[in-house]
């Protein structure tokens, strides 16, 4: 059995109670509830209820960099692996559509979103390695800046994937079409030659 800690439990207890509530009824106090802690305990981690928003954006980037780092199989074309990444960035958002909802409505209504460039600084890193080789490697054009192309490339690609599960209604078919088009305007961008 795996045990986890305070501040694990105190994170998952407010995501849960949060999608429960929503971010204005939920309290400090149905949060330690759920979470089986002292209401003290949780002021030792988090000094109110919004501040739990970053660390749930954490463990949200971090299912993107397993889900990604899981999916790329380097000994693929480069346009293979551009299509590996964006079908995990999907996935996440897809079976984490309401979690992310909830980030990105609780960093907003706080001084949170400053933190979000860090949150994402590994991912970025990831991002601009993987840049980095194509470009050395010539599969993407010599004049893609990787540090400034992973943030565009993330952005875009997490953009693409909630307009679909966020904001419009899901269907297999727009999915299909959504990734498609991602990926041409990705492998255009990149000017990767196919």
């Amino acid at each position: 059995m795996v045990d986890i800690s305070k501040k694990e439990k105190i994170i998952n207890a407010a995501v849960q109670v949060f999608q429960e509530k929503g971010i204005e009824k939920t309290k400090v106090s149905d949060i330690v509830k759920l979470a089986g802690i002292a209401q003290g305990t949780f002021y030792l981690y988090f000094p109110s209820k919004l501040s739990v928003m970053p660390a749930i954006a954490e463990v949200m980037v971090k299912k993107f960099m397993v889900e990604v780092k899981n999916e790329v199989d380097e000994s693929d074309s480069i346009s293979t692996q551009l299509s590996q990444i964006v079908n995990a960035i999907f996935r996440v958002t897809k079976n984490y559509r309401e979690v992310l909802a909830l980030i990105y409505a609780g960093l907003s209504t706080d001084d949170n979103l400053k933190n979000w460039e860090t949150i994402y600084d590994a991912f970025y890193s990831w991002m601009s390695d993987f840049l980095t080789t194509a470009k050395l490697n010539g599969k993407i054009r010599s004049s893609v800046h990787p540090e400034r192309t992973s943030k565009l490339m993330i952005a875009f690609i997490e953009a693409a994937a909630e307009q679909i599960y966020l904001y419009d209604a899901v269907n297999e078919e727009e999915e299909r079409m959504q990734k498609s088009e991602l990926i041409m305007f990705l492998e255009h961008a990149l000017g990767i030659q196919n």
